[in-house]
């Protein structure tokens, strides 16, 4: 799995710690988090990297228009499973200290017990597959624990994933939420064709995401964010982007605050880039190079949407999301 430079721990937990996994199987990559979970001095739980890794698995390939997993995407992410196993073993962190959280994709298909038996012979845990809603909550939590206090709430978190997109408007706890069915795997194969894409498919992609915006503001009161947080993948690459990074720097990427204007001339610039450009692109995953020109389209019309309903003119971008969520989940069950 590739790494994200975190030093190595020893085997032993930090004292006055508990050692946890989270995992994030998503549509496009599954990621692990192994970290101790500790208290502050105030009595809020604090979370302390061992190690982060993150494989690009594309679980959802195909799975917009069959409806099921392919074979290929199964053998990969199983095989990522192995691994995570591998870590978990190296870190001493046992199968009650595991928390395994498949999300988009595996919502979709009618072969997810293929999956599902596959992580439980591997790793001894019962993998969830958690709702939109759950989805939404775990981001929220791990992307504003270190937030708050620091900016103006409510926040609203926008977690952009392969195969969907969630929304999050609270303050200490989750007010309101919606996930919507708009990603960049999903998105990619229900309209991209052409390199780049062609307006009409452009056009196309933007109506699918603008309606999928627009039936959110049923149910999450957009007009009352104060501070936007973009997280996942797609955002921190998009990031990288409007800072015109000479590689993917996770320092200067977490807790970046960028004019909404930048963060959407960097959408525009890399959704209209052939697939050769953004491929030399020195920040972006090669996992991503096909599917980043649907993110970006994404992210720009939320931003748009932010903007216009709330006023909003900056947008942070944290590296903490679900996978940290999950992480404090655990620890505190």
């Amino acid at each position: 799995m590739s790494p994200v430079p975190v030093p190595r721990s020893p085997v032993s937990p930090s004292p006055g710690t508990r050692r946890v996994a989270a995992v994030d199987c998503g549509t496009n990559s599954l990621r692990l988090l192994v970290a101790d979970v500790g208290t502050a001095p105030d009595g809020t739980a604090v979370l302390r990297d061992v190690e982060r890794r993150m494989r690009i698995v594309r679980l959802g390939e195909g799975v917009d228009a069959t409806g099921e997993f392919a074979p290929g995407a199964l053998h990969r992410t199983l095989a990522a499973v192995d691994e995570v196993d591998v870590l978990c073993r190296e870190h001493g962190v046992g199968a009650a200290d595991v928390r395994f959280v498949a999300t988009s994709a595996t919502r979709d298909v009618a072969n997810r017990a293929v999956l599902v038996e596959g992580v439980r012979e591997r790793l001894g845990v019962e993998p969830e597959v958690v709702s939109g809603e759950e989805e939404a909550a775990l981001s929220f939590s791990g992307a504003t624990r270190e937030l708050r206090g620091r900016f103006a709430e409510p926040f609203c978190v926008v977690d952009l994933g392969g195969g969907s997109t969630e929304l999050v408007l609270g303050g200490a706890r989750v007010d309101s939420a919606r996930s919507v069915d708009v990603g960049s795997v999903r998105l990619t194969e229900r309209h991209f064709r052409s390199d780049p894409p062609g307006p009409a498919e452009v056009a196309a992609a933007r109506a699918d995401v603008d309606a999928a915006l627009g039936s959110v503001a049923a149910d999450v009161p957009l007009q009352r964010t104060r501070t936007l947080v973009g997280v996942a993948g797609t955002v921190t690459t998009l990031t990288a982007a409007a800072l015109d990074l000479p590689g993917y720097d996770s320092a200067r990427i977490h807790g970046a605050v960028l004019p909404v204007d930048v963060a959407r001339a960097a959408c525009e610039r890399i959704l209209a880039m052939p697939r050769e450009q953004r491929a030399a692109l020195p920040y972006l995953h090669p996992g991503r190079v096909d599917v980043i020109a649907a993110g970006a389209l994404v992210w720009g019309a939320v931003l748009d949407r932010l903007a216009a309903a709330s006023g909003v003119v900056h947008v942070v971008t944290s590296e903490h999301d679900i996978l940290d969520g999950i992480a404090f989940s655990v620890a505190e069950r």
